[in-house]
């Protein structure tokens, strides 16, 4: 009965915390729609980010080693070992890359700034990022974070 609980309770973190990077789209559209926004769309992202998807993430990892302990399964699985360094590797990109990048895109949207080179840079090292850890194929142009998803923006053909 504990695993089916911490199964239960893993499965729902997952789909908050990519429920919420798959949310990003909106604010991306919305923000593309009226750029008056994009400040208000960034943090918003950074607000889902730190507060509900990132905390779901770090549940994710707990539950999910605690039904490795459960089950009893060894920790040196083939496949927890690779899900275990799939998942360090993407925790050091978003604090050492995403994160900054997102933060650096916010101070030049709270300044009026979004038209320029350096926005435009940040807003692509945002879209990179956000595609690496993500099956998802994105188109080119997004110009605020995505996340691995980039909806059509103006100009675009398909």
């Amino acid at each position: 009965m504990a695993f089916l609980i911490v199964k239960y309770i893993h499965i729902l973190a997952a789909i908050v915390a990519v429920g919420m990077n798959i949310s990003y789209a909106v604010w991306i559209i919305r923000a593309q729609r009226d750029p008056a926004h994009t400040s208000f769309a960034l943090k918003g992202i950074k607000f889902l980010d730190d507060r509900i998807a990132n905390p779901a993430y770090g549940l994710l990892l707990l539950t999910g080693l605690l039904m490795v302990v459960l089950l009893p399964y060894p920790i040196t699985t083939f496949w927890i070992d690779v899900a275990l360094v799939l998942y360090a590797f993407l925790v050091v990109l978003a604090i050492t890359q995403y994160t900054p990048t997102l933060r650096n895109q916010i101070k030049l949207a709270e300044a009026g700034d979004t038209t320029s080179a350096e926005f435009t840079r940040l807003a692509g090292r945002s879209q990179i990022l956000g595609q690496l850890p993500s099956p998802v194929k994105a188109r080119k142009g997004t110009t605020v974070p995505s996340r691995g998803l980039s909806p059509k923006t103006p100009g675009d053909a398909g």
